[in-house]
């Protein structure tokens, strides 16, 4: 009877410091959680990598490749005989590709000087959907080459023709129908026009999206770049309008803008167009998303 008393007060016992122990570890627990509480993050800052020749925050995510098609006509006031510009045209080609969620890398064609240009896109920070950063970050490093022969300029070889491109793309969702952002820009040329001329300009890109409707929006862009930078040359600041159109797979981007390039290097410094004097290129860009890895299913674009 004592033996079984014993073993009845030593089971007692263990039972109790194993609550004990149970209470503790889970208050543990709940201390670790609240200590790293999960960050909701936002998403759909932008629906498309362009807002219209800027680059946005977005980006393919992990195995998932997006071809993009840029086009600009002539310019408007190229008259009826080359149909407002409809006659003549530039086109971009490009592929961008997720090597993780955050990570894009990226290659493409314009026609315009014939240039071949290439990238990388790190998504840095993510703007949370309540408490952590206000702003989505990004860092973008362009570098491009354009091949067009020039008879007056035998010369100049593959480092001439070439620039750089550095830029930190900062981004934030006002609203479920407004987006803004900034992207302080570095440039580099090998070769500029004159010696009065700088290699190195700064600029000071700023664009929107203006949500309309479930599948439509409205976008702006301006490329504001100091003067006393590149002074012997005509440029005029970049400014451009765009329609986007969502249709599922891809987003179809309606655009008039004074920049008949696409590529940063050269809308920024080089848009001789103005828009008080009609230099107005319609155009348009397209977006297709295509998961060509079984870690992209069901995730076509990062958010």
């Amino acid at each position: 009877m004592r033996i079984q008393s014993l073993c009845l007060l030593l089971s007692v016992m263990i039972f109790q410091q194993a609550n004990a122990q149970d209470s503790s570890l889970l208050k543990m627990m709940n201390d670790s959680m609240s200590a790293h509480p999960h960050t909701d993050y936002v998403t759909g800052t932008f629906k498309a990598m362009y807002i219209v020749n800027m680059q946005t925050v977005e980006g393919p995510a992990r195995g998932a490749l997006n071809f993009e098609i840029q086009h600009r006509f002539g310019k408007l006031n190229d008259g009826a005989y080359n149909f407002f510009g409809l006659d003549n045209a530039t086109l971009r080609l490009g592929l961008d590709y997720g090597l993780t969620d955050r990570l894009v890398i990226g290659i493409g064609r314009s026609s315009f000087l014939k240039t071949f240009d290439g990238y990388l896109k790190y998504k840095l920070i993510r703007q949370g959907a309540s408490g952590g950063s206000p702003f989505t970050v990004s860092l973008l490093g362009t570098i491009d080459n354009y091949t067009q022969q020039d008879a007056t300029k035998p010369y100049l070889d593959a480092t001439y023709r070439t620039s750089y491109t550095v830029q930190a793309l900062i981004a934030r969702k006002m609203s479920r129908t407004l987006s803004i952002e900034i992207t302080p820009t570095y440039l580099h040329f090998n070769l500029v026009p004159g010696i009065a001329d700088k290699n190195d300009v700064f600029a000071i890109p700023v664009g929107a999206r203006m949500k309309i409707s479930k599948r439509m929006s409205i976008n702006a862009e301006y490329d504001y770049m100091p003067d006393n930078q590149l002074v012997s040359v005509t440029r005029h600041n970049s400014f451009s309008l765009g329609w986007d159109i969502e249709t599922g797979g891809h987003v179809f981007q309606l655009i008039f803008t004074n920049s008949q390039s696409m590529l940063t290097s050269q809308y920024v410094a080089q848009t001789p167009g103005n828009w008080g004097n009609g230099d107005i290129y319609f155009g348009f860009n397209i977006s297709r998303a295509f998961n060509i890895s079984k870690r992209a299913k069901g995730k076509v674009a990062q958010p």
